[in-house]
């Protein structure tokens, strides 16, 4: 807890020395949205000045959505949650902290931005991975984050089966499907960030599934050119969800601020930054113009297939479940 500690003084310090009149707001996010929403926060600081003359701070809490959760569940005053899985929101939803009906509150399942599911491989595509079908051949290893302990690596399976009954497949045959898979894998990442260290620095694994929003962190962090991003044919729609924290905003009286700084990430401006991090904009016209970014992929939601998360997580990643009959840790 010594780290979140630290990260509520760091916050509070940041907040003293501002002037009594001004509203501050912390938003307390997703490790890798860090680049975004340095970008959006100040886009909405100008914007929000522009329109009401006042001016805001914004603050951010950054790390694993899940740590996230259970920080802000504990006490971390965040006036808004924005994370990478609906699971994340809904656990702060069932102790009070945020809305029940926190998905209805904003617009697209309170989601103002999705991901996906790809593949990166080897500059040059040496092995010739193109869909899924290719990560269960023999000989091929292949990187994911650890279904039971991140979101990134619930996604990754969740594509993988809905690509096999997208296919055609009985859940048996599905199943048989995505245990081939993670035969192929030689060790299963902690995190987003652990998977793309495996895959690069470790140089382990011929092909590593992670968020499409990736490939800009791996080129930012790596270099261009290290990497072959592979859009498969068909993949998963991962929203990523938004909320506004109604423990906090009670208690400092900025429930209009962060349902300002919520709502804003729909405008042009926050559709068009998000598109420059590769985080896919719920704005057609937006996503169109970065067409060479956003490949046409046959997506489908987890609720067309799995119900919700939360079914999917006692299905599949609960102990016991699916994941633990096809996968024994190495």
């Amino acid at each position: 807890m010594k780290k979140l500690t630290h990260i509520a003084l760091a916050t509070t310090l940041a907040l003293s020395g501002l002037s009594a009149s001004a509203q501050t707001l912390l938003n307390a996010s997703y490790d890798v949205a860090r680049e975004f929403y340095k970008d959006y926060n100040a886009a909405f600081v100008a914007n929000y000045k522009k329109t009401t003359g006042k001016d805001i701070k914004i603050d951010q809490a950054h790390g694993g959505s899940s740590a996230q959760a259970r920080a802000v569940n504990d006490g971390l005053d965040a006036d808004v949650v924005t994370m990478n899985t609906t699971t994340d929101v809904d656990f702060l939803a069932s102790t009070g902290v945020v809305a029940k009906d926190w998905q209805k509150r904003f617009s697209n399942n309170a989601s103002p931005t999705t991901s996906t599911m790809l593949f990166l491989t080897r500059n040059g595509n040496p092995k010739n991975i193109k869909d899924w079908d290719d990560l269960t051949k023999p000989g091929i290893q292949v990187i994911v984050v650890n279904p039971k302990t991140g979101g990134n690596g619930r996604m990754a399976y969740l594509a993988a089966w809905g690509y096999a009954k997208k296919k055609g497949a009985s859940d048996a045959q599905a199943a048989e499907f995505v245990g081939k898979l993670y035969k192929n894998v030689p060790v299963l990442a902690k995190g987003g960030r652990d998977a793309t260290t495996i895959f690069l620095q470790r140089n382990i694994g011929d092909v590593l599934v992670t968020f499409e929003s990736e490939v800009v962190s791996v080129d930012n962090e790596f270099g261009a050119g290290k990497v072959d991003a592979v859009h498969p044919s068909i993949s998963i729609v991962a929203e990523n969800p938004v909320a506004v924290v109604e423990r906090t905003v009670a208690k400092k009286g900025t429930a209009d601020l962060a349902k300002a700084y919520l709502n804003y990430l729909y405008s042009d401006e926050a559709q068009e930054i998000a598109a420059k991090h590769a985080l896919r904009p719920r704005n057609p016209a937006i996503l169109k113009k970065y067409a060479s970014t956003f490949k046409p992929i046959q997506l489908f939601t987890v609720q067309e297939l799995f119900g919700s998360l939360g079914e999917a997580q006692k299905v599949h990643f609960n102990d016991g479940g699916q994941f633990d009959k096809l996968y024994t840790v190495k």
